[in-house]
């Protein structure tokens, strides 16, 4: 569960201010100390919840601070994602059944094409982030890019 469903739209902006600590962190360690400043804080005693949901899930955001700062933030930032998400979950929904398996991936490949050809411009920092995953993921991610 994010942290947007357990507050009201106005606070959106101030709660993300405050977050903003925990996920820009350096390292887990730095990550969870944000997390303790943040439950400490006026946000954190206000929606105690919120804090109590970043430790449940705390085993998987960990992970997330492996990646470089560039690429997290690529990755944090999901509105494009979601957006695609949708796209293929509406597409699938339309059709509700597939003859096979096959029938449903030529779906979602057609989807996804059309999809990049509506993309207008690249996520910001991207340059950057496609450096660290070139690093990161050598040879498969440059077949991938070119593919």
């Amino acid at each position: 569960m994010g942290s947007w469903v357990l507050i009201n739209a106005p606070w959106y902006k101030a709660l993300g201010t405050a977050l903003k600590a925990i996920y820009r962190a350096v390292d887990a360690v730095a990550a969870e100390e944000a997390l303790t400043a943040f439950e400490a804080s006026f946000w954190g005693q206000r929606y105690p919840a919120i804090g109590q949901s970043w430790r449940r899930a705390w085993p998987e955001v960990i992970p997330f601070f492996a990646f470089p700062d560039e690429v997290r933030r690529i990755v944090y930032t999901t509105n494009a994602i979601e957006a695609l998400n949708s796209k293929l979950r509406r597409a699938v929904r339309a059709r509700c059944h597939f003859p096979n398996d096959e029938a449903a991936t030529k779906l979602l490949y057609l989807i996804l094409n059309r999809s990049e050809k509506e993309w207008k411009m690249p996520p910001r920092e991207w340059n950057m982030a496609k450096a660290q995953f070139a690093v990161l993921f050598g040879e498969r991610f440059i077949r991938a890019m070119t593919a």
